[in-house]
């Protein structure tokens, strides 16, 4: 997808006269985070598209963090914008987003862009679950009548992936079913899958016996658990125990290296679109 997509930034510069831009705001030094930064970063260069982090103390205030945000949003030459989450405690994540222009909310996350994608007209669908619908295309999983249980709710990934996959056409026009910490029985619904997808960002929550045999997993956790014998001290593990998941599974995917390599091709592309949209008519 990468490959594809940088043939089309090259055709955009060509066009254009100026590649398309990536602004990513960063509050803080949180270890995950930064690492998070430093790969869109590279994915994006790598594709033919400028990228910038706006990097802030971790002390900053949610003001101080919303005017970086505007200076973006009145810079026509910053055609997509994304706030690193999570941000400090202090700091309201709603409010935040919201300052974003939705044209430029290429993490798809603006109130207004969550509405259009419930309504069926996308905009920016959140590159997580976007990534998780491209990843069932490509590996030509039929998802039409399919029984699809997400374990999560966020607006990041559950309810969004919800939205994607209720929707008609490829990858989508599956019965779903959302499951969260008020769920009962989790184990009966997730055994009832065909696509099982775990986005409750708990380490191990899905077993190999809360799967039926022959269903997909898509694993979106990325915990990190303590681990002496490691020199950094711990190690990224999944919301799937997956040695147990691996020989229950016809597809699973792994943790790291699954849906997060998707979820930065689905970003470059978002930044695309804006940056498509930007220059419609010019």
């Amino acid at each position: 997808m990468r490959a594809r997509l940088a043939g089309e930034i090259e055709a955009f510069t060509k066009r254009f006269g100026i590649a398309p831009s990536l602004s990513v705001v960063l509050v803080g030094e949180d270890p995950a985070s930064v690492t998070y930064v430093g790969a869109k970063e590279k994915a994006s260069r790598e594709a033919g598209m400028i990228s910038e982090a706006v990097r802030l103390p971790a002390t900053s205030s949610k003001d101080r963090v919303i005017t970086a945000v505007e200076s973006l949003n009145r810079d026509p030459a910053r055609q997509g914008i994304l706030v690193q989450l999570p941000l400090p405690r202090h700091i309201d994540p709603d409010v935040v987003v919201q300052a974003i222009d939705p044209t430029k909310d290429v993490d798809g996350l603006h109130p207004y862009n969550l509405g259009l994608l419930l309504a069926g007209r996308p905009r920016f669908a959140p590159a997580t679950p976007s990534g998780i619908q491209q990843l069932l295309i490509e590996e030509n999983v039929e998802t039409s009548g399919a029984h699809v249980v997400i374990c999560g709710r966020s607006n990041i990934v559950g309810r969004p992936l919800a939205a994607i996959l209720l929707g008609r056409g490829k990858g989508a026009n599956s019965t779903v079913t959302v499951c969260h910490t008020g769920t009962r029985d989790l184990k009966v619904i997730t055994r009832s899958a065909d696509i099982l997808v775990a986005a409750a960002g708990q380490p191990d929550l899905i077993r190999g016996d809360m799967i039926r045999p022959g269903a997909v997993v898509i694993d979106v956790g990325v915990n990190r658990i303590n681990d002496p014998g490691r020199k950094s001290g711990f190690r990224l593990v999944g919301d799937v125990k997956f040695d147990e998941a691996v020989d229950v599974a016809s597809l699973i995917t792994p943790v790291p290296g699954g849906v997060g390599p998707m979820t930065i091709a689905m970003l470059l592309r978002n930044t695309l679109v804006a940056a498509l949209a930007s220059r419609a008519g010019k």
